[in-house]
C-alpha cells in the first residue's frame, strides 16, 4: 500500500509539472524554434530588447550583468558588448542615426551609443530608475518612464530632455497612439493605466481597478485605439478601449508576463511570462480573443521581442546553474 501510494503521488506531481500551470502545451506549430543562441557570459536577469532590423541585431538589456550585448542574428553570436552600465532596463534602437539608447534602473543616467563602435556619444541623466523606453520615429522622440512617477521626453536628433510629465506611481510598460497624441501608460503601485496628452505633456485621463493587479506589460492597436494589459495578479490579459477606459474582454494568461504584443497584421496577441510559457491569442478586433497556443519555454524567460518584418519571436533565458543565458529565436508560421 505504502509503495501503491508513493506512486501515485510521484504521478500527481509529475502531471503538475506539466500541466498545473494553467493548461497543457499545445499550439507548437505556430512557432517553431529556429536557433538558440548562448550568451554565455551574462549572469542575472535580462530585461527589454529592440532590433537593428537593416542589420538583423539585436540589443539585449542584462540587467544583472550590467552590460547590454549585441547579438548578430544571422551568425547566431554576440559581436559587441557595452559594459559598465548600471543595472540597464529599457534599450532602443534609434535606425536615423544609427544609435542606441540605454536607460539605467540603478543610477538613473541615460546613455546613447553609437551602434557600429559602441562608444558613447550623450548622456541624460534622469532622477533614478531609468527603465521602459519607447521610441517614436515619426516624431523622432524617445519616452522614458523613471523614478518614483515620470515619463522624460527626450529629443533623438539633439540627445536634450525637452520634456516631463509626472505620474502617481514609477511607470512601467507604455505605449503611443500617434493618431490619438495620447501616452498610455501602466502604473501598477496606483493599479491604474493613465492617458498622458502628447500635445499638452499631461496626465487626461487615469483608469483604475482593484483586479485584477500588477499591471506590467502593454501592447496597443493604434488603428483602433485598443490597448492589451497584461496583469499579474491573478494572471489576466485586459483588452481595453483607449478612448474611454471600457472593458473589452478579460482573459486568463501565463503567469509573471513582462512582455506583451499584438501584430495587426495577424491579429496575434504574444505573451510571454515567466512560468515558462508562451501565450497566443487570436484577436478578431471586436470582442472576442481565443487562445490558440500555449508553448513551453524556460522558467524566467519572461521578456521577448516580437519582429515582424523578419517573422521572428525572440525570447531570452537568463542563466540557471544547468545552462548558460541563451536567446530562443523562433520562426512565427502563419
Amino acid at each position: 500500500m505504502k509503495i501503491h501510494h508513493l506512486l501515485m503521488i510521484w504521478l500527481i506531481f509529475f502531471n503538475c509539472l506539466a500541466s498545473c500551470k494553467g493548461q497543457p502545451r499545445y499550439g507548437d506549430s505556430l512557432l517553431k524554434l529556429d536557433k538558440t543562441i548562448l550568451l554565455k557570459d551574462v549572469k542575472g536577469r535580462i530585461d527589454h530588447m529592440d532590433i537593428n532590423q537593416e542589420d538583423q541585431v539585436i540589443y539585449v538589456a542584462a540587467l544583472g550583468n550590467n552590460t547590454v550585448e549585441a547579438v548578430d542574428l544571422r551568425n547566431s553570436k554576440i559581436i559587441g558588448s557595452i559594459k559598465n552600465l548600471d543595472e540597464p532596463q529599457g534599450v532602443c534602437y534609434i535606425p536615423q542615426h544609427h544609435e542606441i539608447f540605454i536607460a539605467n534602473g540603478g543610477n538613473g543616467a541615460c546613455y546613447f551609443y553609437n551602434a557600429r563602435s559602441l562608444e558613447k556619444t550623450a548622456t541624460v541623466s534622469l532622477e533614478s530608475d531609468a527603465d521602459d523606453v519607447r521610441y517614436d520615429e515619426t516624431a523622432k522622440k524617445i519616452y522614458v518612464g523613471y523614478g518614483a512617477g515620470g515619463i522624460a521626453v527626450i529629443d533623438a536628433d539633439t540627445h536634450l530632455q525637452t520634456g516631463d510629465v509626472k505620474l502617481p506611481g514609477h511607470p512601467e510598460s507604455f505605449q503611443v497612439d500617434a493618431n490619438l497624441q495620447l501616452l498610455f501608460v501602466n502604473i501598477p503601485d496606483a493599479r491604474m493605466v493613465a492617458a498622458i496628452d502628447l500635445v499638452q505633456l499631461k496626465v487626461i485621463n487615469k483608469w483604475t481597478r482593484d483586479s485584477p493587479a500588477a499591471n506590467f506589460p502593454m501592447a496597443i492597436d493604434s488603428v483602433r485605439h485598443q490597448l492589451f494589459i497584461g496583469y499579474r495578479h491573478p494572471p489576466k490579459l485586459i483588452i481595453m478601449d483607449g478612448q474611454n477606459g471600457r472593458e473589452i474582454n478579460s482573459i486568463s494568461i501565463a503567469g509573471d508576463a513582462d512582455d506583451l504584443y499584438f501584430d495587426r497584421t495577424s491579429g496575434k496577441i504574444y505573451v510571454s511570462g515567466g512560468d515558462a510559457y508562451i501565450n497566443i491569442f487570436q484577436f478578431d478586433g471586436l470582442n472576442t480573443s481565443k487562445q490558440i497556443a500555449n508553448i513551453a519555454t524556460s522558467a524566467g524567460a519572461r521578456t521577448s521581442l516580437l519582429i515582424p518584418g523578419l517573422k521572428l519571436f525572440v525570447v531570452a533565458a537568463r542563466a540557471t546553474a544547468e545552462k548558460s543565458a541563451r536567446l530562443l529565436v523562433y520562426k512565427i508560421v502563419e
